[in-house]
This record gives structure tokens, sequence and C-alpha cells, in this order.
């Protein structure tokens, strides 16, 4: 493969992450792995880390894993596949932990728009305390609704 495919290859990955933390989110974190999500619903959570963290790690393994499986024997497509998993995460962090509950302070006033939609969202997803009746399940990608001024 090219470079021009390797790119084409991670941008793809990273798109397709979206979808699956959307299904991961909705199906495994409120469903039969509640028990670890449900402190990230609980305000005012008194610790820096809550049990939710462990996803970090459980996302992280296939990406360590494919970093190291695709440069056994030179750099190849698996690399750039773990690539996908790592920039979505790192952009997952960024959004989720920085912006949204802002659990570092790097950016307490944005005026983007888009990030201001996806902060709304997110908010909308965390007004149910229960693993039912959520909403709003993805990342990156959220309605439109949610960017109206």
């Amino acid at each position: 493969m090219n470079i021009i495919a390797y790119i084409l290859l991670t941008v793809f990955v990273f798109c397709i992450m979206e979808v699956v933390t959307w299904l991961t989110h909705k199906y495994v974190m409120h469903g039969f792995l509640w028990y670890f999500h449900q402190d990230h619903h609980q305000p005012g959570y008194p610790h820096p880390f809550e049990k939710n963290d462990f996803f970090f790690v459980i996302f992280a393994i296939p990406s360590i894993l494919l970093f190291y499986f695709g440069t056994v024997n030179g750099i190849d497509y698996r690399f750039f596949i773990g690539l996908g998993v790592f920039l979505y995460g790192l952009c997952y962090f960024m959004v989720h932990d920085v912006l949204i509950h802002q659990r570092f302070k790097w950016f307490k006033r944005t005026k983007n728009p888009y990030l201001i939609g996806l902060r709304k969202a997110h908010k909308r997803h965390h007004k149910h305390l229960g693993k039912e009746e959520g909403e709003c399940f993805g990342m990156l990608f959220v309605p439109k609704e949610y960017f109206k001024i």
C-alpha cells in the first residue's frame, strides 16, 4: 500500500470508531457494564478518577496491539488501523474529558459552534442519571439540532 492508502485507512478507521463508540456506549456502558459507567453519571463525583476510566484502558488495548503487530516486520496496515483508533481516542479524551467535563481546565471559554454543540449534546445525555432513557451516545458526530444558535 502507498502512503495515500494508509492515510485513507487511518481516516476511515477514525470515522468507524465513532460508530463503535456509539454502539459501545449505548449497549455496553449503558448495558451489562453499567457498573463501570454509573459513577460517570453521578453529579459531583468526588474522586479524580472514576470507574468509567476503565474504558480508556479497554479501548487502548487494541490500539497498542495493532501498533505492535503492525511494526514487527516493518510498518504495515495494522499500524495505521491502530493509528486511527489512537487518534480517535485522543480526540475523545480532548472532547469528553477536557472540553465537556473540564477534568483539565484547558478550554473553558470556547466560542466554537461545533464544540458548543458537542457540549450541549453531552449535557443532554447526562441529564439521565440511570442507564435507561439515554440519548446522544456519540461523541464527535451529534444531531444537528445541537448546533442551532
